[in-house]
Protein backbone atom coordinates (compact mmCIF):
# COMPACT_ATOMS: atom_id res chain seq x y z
CA UNK A 1 0.00 0.00 0.00
CA UNK A 2 1.25 3.04 -1.17
CA UNK A 3 0.27 6.18 0.93
CA UNK A 4 1.09 9.78 0.15
CA UNK A 5 0.83 12.50 2.65
CA UNK A 6 1.42 16.33 1.60
CA UNK A 7 1.03 18.77 4.58
CA UNK A 8 0.44 22.17 4.18
CA UNK A 9 0.59 24.47 1.25
CA UNK A 10 4.51 25.13 1.44
CA UNK A 11 5.74 22.35 -0.57
CA UNK A 12 3.75 24.46 -3.41
CA UNK A 13 4.62 27.62 -2.50
CA UNK A 14 8.45 26.69 -2.38
CA UNK A 15 7.61 25.61 -6.14
CA UNK A 16 8.80 28.21 -8.77
CA UNK A 17 9.64 28.35 -12.71
CA UNK A 18 12.01 30.16 -14.48
CA UNK A 19 10.87 32.81 -16.90
CA UNK A 20 12.33 31.27 -20.04
CA UNK A 21 11.45 27.94 -18.77
CA UNK A 22 11.31 26.17 -22.57
CA UNK A 23 15.18 27.74 -22.95
CA UNK A 24 16.64 25.97 -20.10
CA UNK A 25 14.74 22.87 -19.40
CA UNK A 26 15.94 19.86 -20.47
CA UNK A 27 14.53 16.50 -19.56
CA UNK A 28 15.14 13.24 -17.99
CA UNK A 29 13.66 10.29 -16.02
CA UNK A 30 15.60 8.02 -13.59
CA UNK A 31 13.89 4.64 -12.50
CA UNK A 32 15.11 1.30 -10.36
CA UNK A 33 14.48 -1.99 -10.82
CA UNK A 34 14.85 -4.86 -9.36
CA UNK A 35 14.74 -9.03 -10.12
CA UNK A 36 17.41 -10.85 -8.94
CA UNK A 37 19.79 -8.35 -9.29
CA UNK A 38 19.44 -4.18 -8.61
CA UNK A 39 19.08 -2.19 -11.40
CA UNK A 40 19.16 1.90 -11.84
CA UNK A 41 19.29 4.05 -14.82
CA UNK A 42 17.53 6.62 -16.68
CA UNK A 43 17.12 8.42 -20.07
CA UNK A 44 19.12 11.82 -20.57
CA UNK A 45 16.68 13.79 -23.07
CA UNK A 46 18.17 17.00 -24.85
CA UNK A 47 18.95 18.87 -28.21
CA UNK A 48 22.71 17.82 -28.21
CA UNK A 49 25.03 16.47 -26.32
CA UNK A 50 28.65 16.87 -24.91
CA UNK A 51 30.26 14.87 -25.93
CA UNK A 52 29.53 12.11 -22.85
CA UNK A 53 32.03 8.69 -21.97
CA UNK A 54 31.29 6.00 -20.50
CA UNK A 55 34.23 6.35 -17.02
CA UNK A 56 35.14 4.44 -14.74
CA UNK A 57 37.22 5.79 -11.83
CA UNK A 58 39.30 3.54 -9.87
CA UNK A 59 40.10 3.79 -6.02
CA UNK A 60 43.03 5.83 -6.32
CA UNK A 61 42.44 8.58 -8.70
CA UNK A 62 42.49 11.79 -6.62
CA UNK A 63 39.34 13.90 -6.30
CA UNK A 64 40.53 16.79 -4.72
CA UNK A 65 41.65 16.35 -1.43
CA UNK A 66 40.05 12.68 -1.34
CA UNK A 67 42.83 10.37 -2.61
CA UNK A 68 40.99 7.20 -1.91
CA UNK A 69 37.66 6.44 -2.25
CA UNK A 70 35.08 3.54 -3.50
CA UNK A 71 35.45 2.84 -7.14
CA UNK A 72 32.71 3.62 -9.92
CA UNK A 73 31.48 3.61 -13.54
CA UNK A 74 29.02 6.20 -14.50
CA UNK A 75 28.52 8.88 -17.62
CA UNK A 76 30.36 11.41 -17.06
CA UNK A 77 31.99 14.42 -19.67
CA UNK A 78 35.34 14.49 -19.20
CA UNK A 79 36.83 17.61 -18.44
CA UNK A 80 40.61 18.69 -17.75
CA UNK A 81 41.08 14.82 -16.68
CA UNK A 82 38.24 15.59 -14.12
CA UNK A 83 34.80 13.46 -14.65
CA UNK A 84 31.60 15.78 -14.34
CA UNK A 85 29.55 12.75 -13.74
CA UNK A 86 25.69 12.82 -14.42
CA UNK A 87 25.25 9.75 -13.10
CA UNK A 88 27.10 6.37 -11.93
CA UNK A 89 27.32 3.33 -9.22
CA UNK A 90 30.29 2.71 -6.85
CA UNK A 91 31.67 -0.87 -6.37
CA UNK A 92 29.27 -1.04 -3.32
CA UNK A 93 26.26 -0.84 -4.93
CA UNK A 94 25.13 2.82 -4.08
CA UNK A 95 23.88 4.59 -7.48
CA UNK A 96 23.32 8.49 -7.79
CA UNK A 97 21.88 10.29 -10.86
CA UNK A 98 21.20 14.13 -11.43
CA UNK A 99 18.20 15.43 -13.21
CA UNK A 100 17.04 18.81 -13.95
CA UNK A 101 15.22 21.07 -11.63
CA UNK A 102 15.39 24.39 -13.30
CA UNK A 103 13.99 27.22 -11.61
CA UNK A 104 13.96 25.18 -8.10
CA UNK A 105 17.55 24.52 -7.74
CA UNK A 106 19.07 26.57 -5.15
CA UNK A 107 22.46 26.20 -4.12
CA UNK A 108 24.33 28.74 -1.53
CA UNK A 109 27.98 29.92 -0.28
CA UNK A 110 30.23 27.82 1.78
CA UNK A 111 28.81 27.79 5.80
CA UNK A 112 31.10 27.08 8.46
CA UNK A 113 29.74 23.97 10.63
CA UNK A 114 28.70 22.25 7.31
CA UNK A 115 29.72 19.83 4.47
CA UNK A 116 30.57 21.66 1.94
CA UNK A 117 29.97 20.16 -1.45
CA UNK A 118 29.83 22.10 -5.09
CA UNK A 119 27.17 20.55 -6.99
CA UNK A 120 29.30 19.90 -10.01
CA UNK A 121 31.69 17.05 -7.19
CA UNK A 122 28.43 15.91 -5.64
CA UNK A 123 27.67 12.23 -7.21
CA UNK A 124 31.45 11.45 -7.05
CA UNK A 125 31.83 12.54 -3.02
CA UNK A 126 28.76 11.04 -2.56
CA UNK A 127 29.42 7.44 -4.16
CA UNK A 128 33.04 8.31 -2.81
CA UNK A 129 31.98 8.33 0.70
CA UNK A 130 28.92 5.75 0.82
CA UNK A 131 28.61 2.42 0.90
CA UNK A 132 25.00 2.27 1.04
CA UNK A 133 22.01 4.29 1.56
CA UNK A 134 21.90 4.54 5.15
CA UNK A 135 25.55 6.07 5.22
CA UNK A 136 24.14 8.37 1.96
CA UNK A 137 21.33 9.62 4.27
CA UNK A 138 23.75 10.33 7.21
CA UNK A 139 26.21 11.88 4.46
CA UNK A 140 23.14 14.41 3.57
CA UNK A 141 22.48 15.31 7.29
CA UNK A 142 25.06 17.92 7.57
CA UNK A 143 25.31 18.67 3.61
CA UNK A 144 25.49 22.22 2.00
CA UNK A 145 25.51 22.34 -2.10
CA UNK A 146 27.19 25.10 -3.42
CA UNK A 147 27.57 26.97 -6.49
CA UNK A 148 31.13 26.75 -6.48
CA UNK A 149 31.52 26.63 -10.22
CA UNK A 150 34.16 23.53 -11.69
CA UNK A 151 35.57 26.83 -13.62
CA UNK A 152 35.24 29.80 -15.36
CA UNK A 153 32.35 29.57 -17.78
CA UNK A 154 31.09 26.84 -16.54
CA UNK A 155 27.79 27.53 -14.19
CA UNK A 156 26.91 25.08 -11.99
CA UNK A 157 23.50 22.96 -13.27
CA UNK A 158 20.16 23.19 -11.57
CA UNK A 159 20.14 19.46 -10.86
CA UNK A 160 18.06 17.37 -8.18
CA UNK A 161 19.63 13.86 -7.61
CA UNK A 162 17.81 10.57 -7.40
CA UNK A 163 20.17 7.97 -5.11
CA UNK A 164 19.59 4.12 -4.41
CA UNK A 165 20.96 0.56 -3.59
CA UNK A 166 18.58 -2.54 -3.64
CA UNK A 167 17.57 -1.46 0.34
CA UNK A 168 16.14 2.05 -0.97
CA UNK A 169 15.89 4.99 -2.98
CA UNK A 170 15.88 8.54 -2.00
CA UNK A 171 15.68 12.04 -3.48
CA UNK A 172 17.38 15.19 -3.13
CA UNK A 173 16.34 18.60 -3.50
CA UNK A 174 18.47 21.83 -2.14
CA UNK A 175 16.30 24.47 -2.78
CA UNK A 176 15.95 28.22 -0.71
CA UNK A 177 14.32 26.91 2.58
CA UNK A 178 17.46 24.25 2.60
CA UNK A 179 18.22 20.58 1.16
CA UNK A 180 14.97 18.52 1.26
CA UNK A 181 15.82 14.53 1.27
CA UNK A 182 12.39 12.28 0.50
CA UNK A 183 11.87 9.05 0.53
CA UNK A 184 11.11 7.84 -3.19
CA UNK A 185 8.86 4.80 -3.02
CA UNK A 186 7.91 4.34 -6.68
CA UNK A 187 11.37 4.81 -7.65
CA UNK A 188 11.46 7.17 -10.28
CA UNK A 189 12.57 10.76 -10.76
CA UNK A 190 11.81 13.37 -13.78
CA UNK A 191 12.15 17.09 -13.09
CA UNK A 192 9.89 19.62 -12.36
CA UNK A 193 7.63 20.56 -10.02
CA UNK A 194 9.43 19.38 -6.90
CA UNK A 195 9.13 15.14 -6.16
CA UNK A 196 6.21 15.75 -3.48
CA UNK A 197 3.87 17.27 -5.88
CA UNK A 198 5.05 14.87 -8.23
CA UNK A 199 4.41 12.09 -6.15
CA UNK A 200 1.09 13.38 -4.94
CA UNK A 201 -0.53 13.70 -8.12
CA UNK A 202 -0.66 10.05 -8.49
CA UNK A 203 -3.68 9.81 -6.64
CA UNK A 204 -5.21 10.82 -9.33
CA UNK A 205 -4.01 8.22 -11.35
CA UNK A 206 -5.71 5.48 -9.22
CA UNK A 207 -7.94 3.85 -10.94
CA UNK A 208 -5.74 2.75 -13.59
CA UNK A 209 -4.62 -0.75 -13.74
CA UNK A 210 -3.07 -3.28 -16.53
CA UNK A 211 -6.85 -4.83 -16.40
CA UNK A 212 -9.69 -4.79 -18.54
CA UNK A 213 -12.02 -2.34 -17.00
CA UNK A 214 -15.57 -3.24 -15.68
CA UNK A 215 -18.80 -0.90 -16.04
CA UNK A 216 -19.32 1.09 -13.03
CA UNK A 217 -20.48 4.01 -15.22
CA UNK A 218 -23.96 2.90 -14.86
CA UNK A 219 -25.75 -0.59 -14.83
CA UNK A 220 -28.49 0.47 -16.80
CA UNK A 221 -25.73 0.73 -19.86
CA UNK A 222 -24.10 -2.02 -21.86
CA UNK A 223 -20.96 -0.35 -22.02
CA UNK A 224 -18.37 -2.35 -22.89
CA UNK A 225 -14.66 -2.72 -23.46
CA UNK A 226 -13.13 -2.74 -27.36
CA UNK A 227 -10.44 -3.05 -26.90
CA UNK A 228 -7.31 -4.37 -24.98
CA UNK A 229 -5.22 -1.80 -22.67
CA UNK A 230 -8.59 0.39 -21.92
CA UNK A 231 -7.83 0.29 -17.75
CA UNK A 232 -5.15 2.33 -18.35
CA UNK A 233 -7.44 4.82 -20.37
CA UNK A 234 -6.40 8.35 -19.23
CA UNK A 235 -2.37 7.42 -18.18
CA UNK A 236 -0.40 11.00 -19.78
CA UNK A 237 1.58 10.16 -22.78
CA UNK A 238 2.89 13.83 -23.48
CA UNK A 239 6.65 14.53 -22.85
CA UNK A 240 6.46 17.09 -19.73
CA UNK A 241 8.26 15.82 -16.80
CA UNK A 242 4.66 15.20 -14.62
CA UNK A 243 3.32 13.35 -17.07
CA UNK A 244 6.93 11.31 -17.92
CA UNK A 245 7.06 10.78 -14.37
CA UNK A 246 2.92 9.35 -14.26
CA UNK A 247 3.72 7.20 -16.98
CA UNK A 248 7.43 5.55 -15.52
CA UNK A 249 5.93 4.95 -12.19
CA UNK A 250 3.23 2.98 -13.55
CA UNK A 251 5.02 1.09 -16.69
CA UNK A 252 7.60 0.37 -13.42
CA UNK A 253 4.58 -0.53 -11.19
CA UNK A 254 3.28 -2.73 -13.32
CA UNK A 255 6.24 -3.87 -15.15
CA UNK A 256 7.48 -7.69 -15.04
CA UNK A 257 10.03 -9.43 -16.77
CA UNK A 258 12.27 -13.28 -16.28
CA UNK A 259 14.90 -12.99 -13.83
CA UNK A 260 18.01 -13.73 -16.08
CA UNK A 261 20.47 -10.89 -16.85
CA UNK A 262 19.31 -10.17 -20.42
CA UNK A 263 15.78 -10.55 -19.63
CA UNK A 264 16.08 -8.05 -16.63
CA UNK A 265 18.28 -5.33 -19.12
CA UNK A 266 16.07 -5.76 -21.55
CA UNK A 267 12.83 -4.99 -19.38
CA UNK A 268 14.26 -1.75 -17.98
CA UNK A 269 15.63 -0.33 -21.52
CA UNK A 270 11.42 -0.98 -22.19
CA UNK A 271 10.70 1.17 -19.40
CA UNK A 272 12.55 3.79 -20.01
CA UNK A 273 11.53 3.27 -23.80
CA UNK A 274 8.08 3.98 -22.43
CA UNK A 275 9.31 7.68 -22.06
CA UNK A 276 11.93 8.30 -24.89
CA UNK A 277 11.33 11.51 -27.16
CA UNK A 278 11.94 10.73 -30.83
CA UNK A 279 13.44 13.57 -32.79
CA UNK A 280 10.66 16.49 -33.93
CA UNK A 281 7.97 15.94 -31.42
CA UNK A 282 9.61 18.55 -28.57
CA UNK A 283 10.65 21.77 -30.32
CA UNK A 284 12.66 23.92 -28.11
CA UNK A 285 13.76 26.85 -30.58
CA UNK A 286 13.17 27.17 -34.32
CA UNK A 287 14.37 23.81 -35.90
CA UNK A 288 15.86 22.20 -32.51
CA UNK A 289 14.40 19.58 -31.06
CA UNK A 290 14.61 17.49 -27.89
CA UNK A 291 15.59 13.83 -28.24
CA UNK A 292 16.59 10.90 -26.14
CA UNK A 293 20.34 11.53 -26.04
CA UNK A 294 20.90 8.03 -24.25
CA UNK A 295 19.68 5.76 -22.12
CA UNK A 296 21.38 3.71 -19.32
CA UNK A 297 20.81 0.82 -17.13
CA UNK A 298 23.48 0.07 -14.49
CA UNK A 299 23.40 -3.61 -12.57
CA UNK A 300 24.36 -1.97 -9.41
CA UNK A 301 25.02 -5.82 -7.74
CA UNK A 302 27.63 -6.68 -10.69
CA UNK A 303 29.00 -3.00 -11.44
CA UNK A 304 28.11 -3.22 -15.53
CA UNK A 305 27.06 -0.09 -16.98
CA UNK A 306 24.41 -0.84 -20.20
CA UNK A 307 23.58 2.08 -22.67
CA UNK A 308 21.68 3.03 -25.68
CA UNK A 309 21.97 5.84 -27.88
CA UNK A 310 19.48 7.85 -29.90
CA UNK A 311 21.45 6.30 -33.00
CA UNK A 312 22.85 3.17 -31.90
CA UNK A 313 19.80 0.94 -30.31
CA UNK A 314 21.91 -1.72 -29.93
CA UNK A 315 23.08 -2.46 -26.01
CA UNK A 316 26.48 -1.59 -25.00
CA UNK A 317 28.08 -2.60 -21.81
CA UNK A 318 31.13 -1.45 -19.65
CA UNK A 319 31.85 -4.21 -16.43
CA UNK A 320 33.99 -1.95 -13.89
CA UNK A 321 35.11 -5.21 -12.45
CA UNK A 322 37.52 -5.82 -15.89
CA UNK A 323 39.48 -2.63 -15.27
CA UNK A 324 41.83 -2.11 -12.38
CA UNK A 325 40.03 -0.85 -9.66
CA UNK A 326 43.34 0.23 -7.76
CA UNK A 327 45.03 2.51 -10.29
CA UNK A 328 45.11 6.11 -10.29
CA UNK A 329 43.66 7.45 -13.52
CA UNK A 330 40.54 6.83 -14.93
CA UNK A 331 39.24 4.65 -17.66
CA UNK A 332 37.47 6.59 -20.30
CA UNK A 333 35.02 5.22 -23.05
CA UNK A 334 33.25 7.18 -26.00
CA UNK A 335 29.62 6.54 -26.57
CA UNK A 336 28.96 4.61 -29.45
CA UNK A 337 26.55 6.68 -31.67
CA UNK A 338 26.74 5.33 -34.93
CA UNK A 339 23.73 3.26 -35.70
CA UNK A 340 24.24 -0.53 -36.20
CA UNK A 341 22.29 -3.31 -38.24
CA UNK A 342 23.32 -6.56 -38.13
CA UNK A 343 21.74 -8.87 -41.61
CA UNK A 344 21.21 -12.37 -41.07
CA UNK A 345 21.82 -12.98 -44.84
Amino acid sequence: MLTIIVCGDNIFNRFSVSENATEEFFMCTAITYKTEDFYFGRNLDYEAGYGESVVVVPRNFPFGDEKEHYAMIGTAHVLNDYPLFYDAVNEKGLCAAGLNFVGNAFYGKETEGKKNIAQYEFIARLLGSCADIAEARDFLSDINITDTPFCEGLPSAQLHWMIADKNGCIVVESMRDGVHVYDDPVGVLTNNPPFPIQLFSLNDYMALSPKSPENRFSPDLGLKTYSRGMGAMGLPGDLSSRSRFIRAAFVRENSLSGKSEKESVSQFFHILGSVEQQRGCCEVRDGEFEITLYSCCFNADKGIYYYKTYENGSITAVDMRREDLDGKEIVSFPMKNETQIFFEN
